[in-house]
């Protein structure tokens, strides 16, 4: 017999998943986590949501770290934030990176889900970022803390947490808000990026997305908007210069990338960088940003 988690969409609003098999069952300092069979294979809940699936992560993360290391200047140093399974850090590595700085406030998740988890970390490969003994460094540490003494010399930083919410308990939403992206653009190198999660475009859930297009266009002097086609998923990617054009690039720049990405090609880059019509009217700009 299957068990159900009741995922919240929105006001009024759920989703239910059937979870076959329950792997892992247990309560952190800081959520409530569950790695359990779904019809999406191995699955990740955060305090009831979908937080990735062996089906869909792929496209996930390949949605929020492709376009920014397409946008950056150049793929030598990156920092992510959250991102409990590892796969951002692995991705980045593809790319190029030398040095991965990998901070999560909560040790026992990403254990969990190095030890649980078909991708991101294995247990080995943790093991190793947590030594520093390669090329991906695991810190146990609050994003917010880290950045008080990180110096400025990240080509990209990855936001990748829970998704914001308005529930004024959740202690993550203080890591989606203006004060935090302006400290996460004073560790940049010159043409760096700043990339997370953005909300879903769905016109009944989009108050996130509004509220972060709104945060990074008084931040950051170039944004690009990414929807994914094949996710439910919007993130933004900003750089603090104002660079012309800049889905041209992107797309230019994917040609000579050291990682192929096997869910984004030219045609999506152009087509998914074009922000809803509803975001765009309401900013004022009828163009994607770089048209």
């Amino acid at each position: 017999m299957s068990t159900q988690i009741v995922e919240p969409l929105g006001p009024g609003l759920s989703r239910v998943w059937d979870v076959s098999d329950i792997v892992l069952d247990t309560h952190t300092d800081f959520q409530h986590v569950v790695v359990g069979r779904t019809t999406q294979g191995i699955s990740l809940f955060c305090d009831d949501e979908r937080q990735s699936t062996e089906a869909s992560q792929l496209v996930y993360h390949e949605a929020l770290f492709v376009p920014a290391m397409l946008l950056a200047g150049r793929m030598r140093r990156v920092l992510v934030i959250g991102s409990s399974e590892g796969v951002v850090s692995q991705l980045a590595i593809a790319g190029g990176a030398d040095v991965v700085d990998h901070v999560d406030i909560d040790h026992v998740t990403v254990r969990a889900c190095a030890e649980h988890l078909p991708y991101g970390y294995s247990a080995e490969e943790l093991a190793k970022a947590e030594r520093g003994s390669g090329p991906v460094r695991v810190h146990y540490r609050d994003g917010w803390e880290f950045l008080a003494s990180a110096e400025a010399d990240y080509d990209v930083v990855v936001i990748d947490l829970p998704d914001e919410n308005f529930d004024p308990d959740a202690q993550h939403n203080r890591l989606y808000g203006e004060e935090f992206l302006r400290r996460c653009g004073d560790v940049l190198a010159p043409g760096g990026v700043v990339v997370c999660q953005a909300g879903c475009p769905t016109l009944w859930r989009n108050d996130t997305l509004r509220a972060a297009w709104d945060r990074f266009g008084e931040i950051f002097g170039t944004v690009v908007y990414f929807g994914s086609d094949e996710h439910e998923w919007a993130f933004l990617s900003g750089r603090l210069d104002s660079v012309e054009n800049p889905v041209d690039g992107m797309v230019a720049e994917l040609s000579r990338a050291a990682y192929r990405p096997a869910s984004i090609d030219a045609e999506t880059l152009r087509a998914s960088t074009v922000p809803p019509y509803s975001i765009r009217v309401r900013a004022g700009d009828p163009q994607r940003p770089g048209a």
